[in-house]
C-alpha cells in the first residue's frame, strides 16, 4: 500500500507543478493576447475586432507553444516535434473557437458593442473556459509522452490496480467434516 500512496503524491506533486507552471505561461500568454488586442483595437484593427483577437490570440500561441514546450511540460514532450506543434495549434485553434464564440455573442446576440464587453467576454470569459480546456488538452494529448524514464513515475500510464500489492491474509481454517 505504501507504493500506491507514494505514486498518488508524486502524480499529485507533479500535476500540482504542472498547473502552477502553466498558470504562469498562461498569465504571461493573456497579458501578451489582452496588450496587442487592446493596440489594434484601438488603431488598425478598430473596424474588426473579432480579427484584432485573432492576430492577438495567434501571437500569445507561438509564445505559449515554446514555453510549454520548453518549459512547463518539458518532461513530456515529444521527439516529434512538428506533430506535437501541430495538435497544439490544433487544440489552441479550439480554444480560440471558445474565445471568439463567447465574444460573438456578447457582441452579435447580447449587443454589447463596447471594448470592455468585448474584453470581459472574450478576455476573461472566453479565456478562463478555453484555459480549462488547453490545459487537459496539453496534458492529456499534446505532451502526452510517459514518464518511464523518470523513477519516480516509472509506468505512470498503468492501471492504478497493478501498482496495489495485498499482502496474504492469514485466515484461520476449520476443520469441517462431512458425516
Amino acid at each position: 500500500m505504501r507504493t500506491l500512496t507514494h505514486r498518488i503524491i508524486g502524480l499529485i506533486d507533479l500535476l500540482w507543478r504542472e498547473v502552477a507552471k502553466f498558470g504562469l505561461v498562461g498569465g504571461l500568454g493573456w497579458i501578451i493576447d489582452n496588450a496587442l488586442y487592446a493596440v489594434l483595437w484601438h488603431g488598425p484593427m478598430s473596424d474588426s475586432t473579432i480579427k484584432a483577437r485573432i492576430v492577438s490570440t495567434g501571437v500569445a500561441t507561438l509564445f505559449s507553444w515554446f514555453a510549454n514546450r520548453y518549459w512547463t511540460f518539458r518532461h513530456r514532450r515529444s521527439e516529434r516535434v512538428w506533430k506535437e506543434f501541430g495538435l497544439f495549434l490544433v487544440m489552441n485553434g479550439i480554444g480560440l473557437g471558445i474565445v471568439l464564440a463567447c465574444q460573438v455573442v456578447s457582441r452579435y446576440v447580447m449587443g454589447f458593442q463596447s471594448f470592455t464587453a468585448d474584453f470581459v467576454a472574450g478576455g476573461v470569459i472566453g479565456l478562463i473556459l478555453g484555459t480549462i480546456f488547453r490545459f487537459l488538452a496539453y496534458r492529456f494529448f499534446v505532451f502526452n509522452e510517459e514518464l518511464d524514464d523518470d523513477p519516480e513515475f516509472a509506468n505512470d500510464h498503468d492501471a492504478p490496480e497493478a501498482a496495489i500489492t495485498v499482502p496474504p491474509v492469514d485466515t484461520p481454517t476449520a476443520d469441517v467434516r462431512v458425516r
